[in-house]
């Protein structure tokens, strides 16, 4: 007898990823959105506008599985032809965010930039863009084949647990590292355990390992204070670029 392996539905990661914009409220809650909602914020324009995107991409996440699912293919052609602008978008807003933050970490002697505290700290906003942007690349090259193109919005998705997880856990346990290994530990688990359930599927495995894989060694640079030469020189030439 031939056993016959279940197909995975992607289509139902839209109702999954509801719960993303509960993790966002919970994790910037403190820093941004209490102070956001009555006005007694003091944050500029790049913070709210990478905001703005964000919520763009998360409801993207969302809306997308759930039109597949509901035969409305057309729409979910648009949508996906928006995403052609709102990734790019979303790319900037990290960018400059990241910027106006190491602002803060700028010291300048003798016309020479240095930076106040580790600069592997920056691998982690340029981390996400470089999981999110393989990922997308990855689901808008295989845009026709279903078992890539869905595994890679999802890991899409992925990126957005870590920042907003960590924060919310750091905040709880008042302690960094214990809310920063017990988010990676998450989103580990999370990784492996799509690859458990999709562990018969005949095509786009490969996925979940590759997103896997970049965590870990960007984590293991994190983690372990692996100081780069090359990456110092990009900190401090990213640092002086007039940007914001």
């Amino acid at each position: 007898m031939v056993a016959i392996t279940k197909k995975i539905r992607f289509d139902n990661s839209g109702y999954y990823f509801i719960g993303l914009p509960i993790l966002v409220l919970l994790g910037f809650w403190d820093s941004y959105f209490s102070k956001l909602f009555p006005g007694t914020n003091d944050y500029n324009f790049y913070f709210h506008f990478h905001a703005v995107i964000m919520t763009l991409w998360v409801l993207v996440l969302i809306i997308q599985p759930i039109l597949i699912r509901k035969k409305e293919l057309a729409l979910h052609k648009v949508i996906g032809k928006l995403s052609y602008i709102v990734m790019p978008l979303l790319f900037i807003s990290v960018i400059l965010l990241t910027h106006v933050q190491l602002q803060k970490r700028i010291d300048i002697v003798n016309g020479e930039i240095s930076l106040s505290g580790p600069s592997p700290h920056l691998l982690l906003p340029f981390k996400d863009l470089l999981i999110l942007g393989i990922m997308y690349i990855i689901a808008i090259v295989h845009r026709r084949d279903v078992n890539i193109h869905a595994r890679a919005m999802i890991a899409t998705g992925i990126v957005f647990i870590e920042p907003a997880l960590s924060r919310f856990l750091i905040e709880i346990t008042d302690s960094v590292p214990v809310g920063f290994l017990t988010t990676i530990g998450l989103v580990y688990t999370i990784l492996i355990a799509l690859m458990v359930v999709e562990r018969k599927q005949k095509k786009g495995r490969w996925v979940f390992p590759l997103v896997l894989s970049l965590y870990i060694f960007v984590h293991s640079l994190l983690i372990f204070q692996v100081q780069i030469g090359f990456w110092e020189t990009f900190a401090k030439w990213f640092a002086g670029l007039p940007l914001t």
